[in-house]
Parts: structure tokens; sequence; C-alpha cells
């Protein structure tokens, strides 16, 4: 079965209790890399998950205001994101709440950010940069891209520097810095407060009777899922 703490706290979200599929996502503070990151990418799956009965809910660290710009830029659906001032409902499914080992939230995200208490976080930040041919392509060829202080990028830079149907060099990396301009440009909408810094999120599958169909535990930065090169595969036996 789910956790009682997530049934306890579906029960109170219309079209969320038992007799349907359901993936909930607990996100980080809604100004992390991951939390942006994951609501694009359901976001843009959303067709695919109402096609197959998968009702969708994300719950975030952040305030009214945070969520209603997060969705606003992401795109993810305003009427599937909760929102916690706390993250009670993490400490109690048990989500690695981050390092903490000295001077408080800042330093402890910047360690994390470096790799410490955080497996996988520079691999994937390096590939970002590096690219991938196992992976999607992000960009489309005639989309403009406008990321922090670099000029606008048009999406055939990408095609002409790597070729095209995959995650070309630097790609990711600029959707990232993207996505980085966007939270730092309005920080304390997106993270009103920062004691919750290196709180780290779960994603939880579950089927119409209850049953736990699919759980990861995110366990650093970078790392909301087990396959971040296709971070959706794991909805592939349910999606048809």
């Amino acid at each position: 079965m789910a956790p009682p703490a997530l049934l306890e706290r579906l029960a109170a979200v219309e079209g969320m209790g038992p007799g349907r599929r359901r993936l909930v996502v607990l996100l980080p503070q809604l100004g992390d890399f991951d939390s942006l990151e994951y609501a694009q990418a359901l976001a843009s799956a959303l067709p695919q998950l109402e096609a197959a009965g998968i009702a969708l809910l994300a719950i975030g660290i952040g305030n009214g205001e945070s969520g209603r710009r997060f969705c606003a830029f992401t795109g993810f659906p305003s009427e599937r994101l909760l929102v916690d001032r706390e993250p009670q409902l993490h400490q109690a499914l048990g989500l690695y709440a981050g390092l903490r080992q000295v001077g408080g939230p800042w330093p402890n995200l910047l360690l994390m950010c470096a790799g410490v208490g955080s497996p996988g976080t520079l691999a994937e930040v390096l590939r970002g940069y590096t690219g991938d041919r196992n992976a999607p392509q992000r960009i489309a060829d005639d989309e403009t891209i406008q990321a922090g202080p670099l000029p606008p990028i048009q999406g055939s830079f990408f095609a002409r520097a790597g070729g095209s149907g995959f995650l070309r060099p630097f790609e990711l990396a600029t959707v990232r810095l993207r996505n980085m301009a966007e939270v730092l440009g309005h920080w304390r909408t997106y993270v009103p407060r920062d004691d919750f810094l290196t709180q780290r999120g779960g994603t939880f599958l579950l089927e119409a009777d209850d049953c736990l169909l699919y759980r990861h535990l995110d366990r650093g930065i970078l790392g909301f899922s087990a396959t971040m090169a296709r971070p959706l595969s794991f909805l592939d036996p349910w999606l048809g």
C-alpha cells in the first residue's frame, strides 16, 4: 500500500482518491532546479497522462504567489499543484532533507551542488554540457530561447553544432540557465524562506486500489528521476 501519510493527504484533494491511477510528485522548493525541470517534463506529458487515465498532482514548497509564478513559467497546470509553506508531508514520507552539516541552508546547498551529500549531481550537470545521444532533443530548431545574460539563441544553433533528434552539447545547460535566470530574477517569489533549500522530493505512482506501483525518492540535486535522460520513462508500462 501507499504510505498512510500520502493517502491521508490525497483523501482531501478532489479527484485524487481511490478508483483511478494517480501520479503524485513531491517537489522541493518551487525555485529548485529539480522542481522547474520536472514540472516542465510533466506539463509536456500531460496529454499522455490524461489519455491513460492517470491523475496528476504535484505538491511543492512555497506559497500562493510562488505557485502562480511557477505554473505560469513552466506551463504546469495550476489546478494540479498544491503548495505547502513547510515540508511536513515530505518529512512524514521520509524524503531526504538534504545535507545538514555546517552553517545553515546556503552553505549546505552549495556543498550539494558540488556533489557533497548529493550523489549523481556533478555527472548530471556535466551531461547538460556534453549532450546525450540517448536523450531527446529539448529545443526545437525553429525555437528561440532566452537564457539569462546570453543573447537570444536560435534552436538551429544546436543543430549546426551537433545535429538533431537527440540532446546536443550545451542544449540542456541552456535550458537550465533559462530556469536559473527566471528564479534568480524573482527569488523571494519562488523561495519565500531559505530554511528548506536542501529538501529533496519524491515520486509516487498509485494504483486505483491505493497499491504503490512505483516510487522514487530523490537522493540529491538533479536526481528527481532514476533515468534523467528520459525522466518519465518509469511511466512507459502504464501509458500504453
